[in-house]
C-alpha cells in the first residue's frame, strides 16, 4: 500500500492499495454492464495498433482503456473511462520512465520477467469515506490500474504548467509505477533483513497518515508512508531515489532542520538512517539483481528532466 501528500488542489493524501496472492470474493447482486463504453470486445483502432507495437511486442505488457466496470473490484465508486486522447501520451510516458531504464540498464529479459504485464485505466479518481483517494491498485505484481489518467499532463500536452504539474505527475504516476516494481522485486526476492533495525520502533503503522513527508523525514523516512511498515519504507526508498536522482535524494537528506523531533530522533540520527537505507538499496539491487542502482537512478532521472 501507498499513500502520499499531494500539495495544492490535487489533495492532500493518496492511497495505493497492493493487493498480494489472493483476494476476497462478496456477493455483488444484479449489476448492468454500462454499454456503449468498450467492455472486453471493441473494434480496434490505431490506439490499440499503439500498444501492440509499443508495449505488448517489445515487454508482453497490455492496456486496457475501454470500460470494464469489474476491472476496479468495487462498483460502488463512481468513475469514468479515460480520455483516449490520454493514453498514449501516459503510456509512452511510462515507457519512458519506468521500463527504457530499466532495460537499458538490466536488459529485456529481467524487465520482461518481472514487469506487471496488464494496466488497467481510470479516467478518474477514486474518492473513499475516509477522506483519501485512490491512486491505484497492483495485483499479484501482474495487473496494475491506474486513477486519474485525465489529469496526466507532461511537458508538450496542450495546458502542461510545470509549477502545477510536474511534482503531481511525478508523485502521482511514476512514484506508483516505480514503488510496485519495487514490491514485485523485494516480494521475489526479500531485502535484507538489516533494513528492518533502522527505523526500529518508529514505524507508526497506520498512524503515518498523522504525518507529513517533512515530519517523516526528521525521523529518517522518505515520506510519511514510509513510515507505515518495513516494506513500504523499502519501496518507497526505491521510487523516491530514482524518480528525484542523487542530487534531489541528496537535498531531500541535508534539508532536514536541525532539532529533534517528538519520537526523539536528532537531526544527525534521521540524516543516518536514510544514508543507510539508501546503501542497503544500493546494495540489493547489486547484490541481488546485478543491477547498478546509481547508474539506473540516472538514468530514470534524465527521463524525469525530458518530461517535465
Amino acid at each position: 500500500m501507498i499513500i502520499n501528500k499531494i500539495p495544492g488542489f490535487f489533495l492532500a493524501v493518496l492511497l495505493m492499495s497492493v493487493l498480494l496472492s489472493g483476494c476476497k470474493e462478496e456477493e455483488i447482486g444484479e449489476v448492468d454492464d454500462i454499454s456503449g463504453l468498450g467492455g472486453n470486445e471493441w473494434v480496434k483502432g490505431p490506439l490499440d495498433k499503439w500498444i501492440l507495437d509499443s508495449l505488448v511486442t517489445p515487454y508482453n505488457i497490455s492496456a486496457k482503456y475501454k470500460w470494464d466496470q469489474f476491472e476496479f473490484g468495487n462498483i460502488t465508486k463512481n468513475l469514468v473511462p479515460p480520455d483516449e486522447a490520454q493514453v498514449v501520451p501516459l503510456l509512452s510516458s511510462i515507457k519512458r520512465g519506468w521500463a527504457a531504464p530499466y532495460v537499458e540498464e538490466a536488459g529485456k529479459v529481467f524487465f520482461n520477467k518481472y514487469s506487471p504485464k496488464f494496466f488497467i485505466l481510470s479516467g478518474s479518481n477514486e474518492y473513499n469515506t475516509n477522506g483519501t483517494i485512490t491512486l491505484g491498485t497492483a495485483e499479484g505484481g501482474r495487473k496494475v490500474i491506474l486513477y486519474g489518467v485525465n489529469l496526466f499532463k507532461v511537458k508538450g500536452m496542450t495546458g502542461y504548467d510545470a509549477a502545477r504539474d510536474s511534482s503531481f505527475v511525478k508523485q502521482w504516476f511514476f512514484q506508483t509505477i516505480h514503488h510496485e516494481f519495487g514490491h514485485i522485486l523485494h516480494q521475489t526476492v526479500l531485502y535484507p533483513v538489516e533494513y528492518k533495525s533502522v527505523s526500529a520502533g518508529v514505524y507508526q503503522g497506520g498512524n503515518w497518515i498523522n504525518w507529513d513527508d517533512a515530519y517523516a523525514r526528521r525521523n529518517g523516512f522518505i515520506t510519511a508512508y514510509s513510515s507505515s511498515s518495513f516494506d513500504e519504507d523499502f519501496v518507497e526508498m526505491i521510487a523516491i531515489m530514482l524518480i528525484e536522482g542523487k542530487a534531489g535524494f541528496d537535498k531531500i537528506v541535508n534539508s532536514i532542520p536541525e532539532g529533534t523531533s517528538e519520537q526523539g530522533i536528532t537531526r544527525a540520527q534521521a540524516q543516518a538512517a536514510l544514508r543507510q537505507k539508501e546503501a542497503i538499496v544500493v546494495a540489493y539491487y547489486k547484490n541481488t539483481w546485478k543491477i547498478d542502482f546509481y547508474s539506473l537512478q540516472a538514468k530514470v532521472r534524465k527521463s524525469m528532466n525530458s518530461l517535465f
